[in-house]
């Protein structure tokens, strides 16, 4: 059997980091310049860090490694959307997308520039509108794969990302501990520096991992992805309702809403036919009101190989009206 790579650098926090170099009989500053290394110089590799001794460069990188995913192909012009294939250094593929907001009134460049990263290879919670759980679950992506992201989207683009979204490919809270992990290497001083409160964080519906974020001591954003405002609706198109109905996911958005006080938003894709009818709007309402949420209505996207359609726009304006009137 081939032997496993050493793990990434940028697995481990500064306390770990400091903790190897100590292992490695190195002096206390040796971490902080390691630490500069992988987030200010942003190297690729362990003999990039070249003021660091070569001995020590040596038998730092017999126990980790440094890597960034490969960037496979690219969509969208440079100064809109951009999406990026990605592979992995195990040969599976993600996406991650970068969006700018709308240029300003007189055609100046944005200030916003956001990021929206993948946390799985695939996801196992197979909601029937969406294109990423239709190969399957693959594996969780590690915290190194989860940054890389953002540093390589920083690199091709030459401009900082000051907004991440993890809605990409996979469920966030099904991979809690890499995802908390990475997390908490963005926020922090000595990793990216980007502040708790430009971090939205989506999830379909785990309602005691949402209960548990609310405990921890970051304040990102919350977004559920609700599409539905009756049981027998959720249960149709997300699987993951059978587990946590919505009065079990409204109590735990109360709780998130209670301890952080944050406003949550309710993601709520458009299906023709599906969750766009006039009762509907009503009961989405009340859900919002209930966990003092925003909504933010999505008219359905086509998607290949999944059977919804969009609704017309005529009724897509009519249910957001009934939605405002109620609210």
């Amino acid at each position: 059997m081939a032997a496993l790579p050493p793990p990434d650098l940028r697995d481990l926090d500064d306390a770990e980091i400091a903790a190897l170099c100590r292992d490695l009989g190195q002096p206390a500053f040796r971490a902080r310049q390691v630490l500069h290394w992988l987030y200010a110089a942003r190297v690729d590799a362990v003999a990039a860090m070249t003021n660091l001794p070569q001995e020590f460069r040596a038998r730092l990188a017999e126990r980790a490694g440094v890597s960034l995913p490969t960037v496979v192909r690219t969509q969208g012009a440079a100064d809109h959307a951009r999406k990026f294939l990605l592979r992995l250094a195990d040969g599976h593929l993600i996406e991650t997308v970068r969006i700018p907001a709308s240029p300003g009134l007189y055609g100046e460049r944005a200030d916003r520039l956001t990021l929206c990263v993948s946390t799985q290879v695939g996801c196992a919670y197979g909601c029937r509108f969406c294109a990423s759980g239709m190969a399957g679950f693959r594996r969780n992506l590690a915290p190194s794969e989860i940054v890389g992201q953002l540093l390589l989207a920083e690199r091709e683009g030459k401009r900082r990302v000051n907004n991440l979204v993890f809605m990409g490919m996979g469920e966030p809270l099904a991979n809690y501990a890499n995802v908390l992990r990475a997390l908490r290497i963005l926020n922090a001083p000595w990793g990216i520096g980007l502040g708790a409160r430009k971090v939205t964080l989506s999830t379909s519906g785990l309602a005691p991992e949402i209960e548990r974020l609310a405990a921890e001591d970051l304040q990102v954003r919350l977004a559920v992805s609700l599409h539905g405002a009756r049981d027998e609706v959720r249960d149709r198109i997300m699987p993951v309702n059978r587990r946590y109905p919505l009065a079990r996911l409204m109590k735990a958005c109360e709780v998130y809403q209670r301890v952080k006080g944050r406003m949550i938003t309710f993601e709520y894709i458009l299906l023709a036919d599906v969750n766009d009818a006039a009762e509907d709007a009503p009961r989405l309402a009340a859900l919002a009101r209930r966990a003092r949420a925003k909504v933010n209505l999505i008219p359905f996207n086509a998607v290949e190989g999944v059977g919804f359609r969009r609704p017309a726009e005529e009724r897509c304006r009519r249910f957001a009206a009934a939605v405002a009137r109620a609210g």
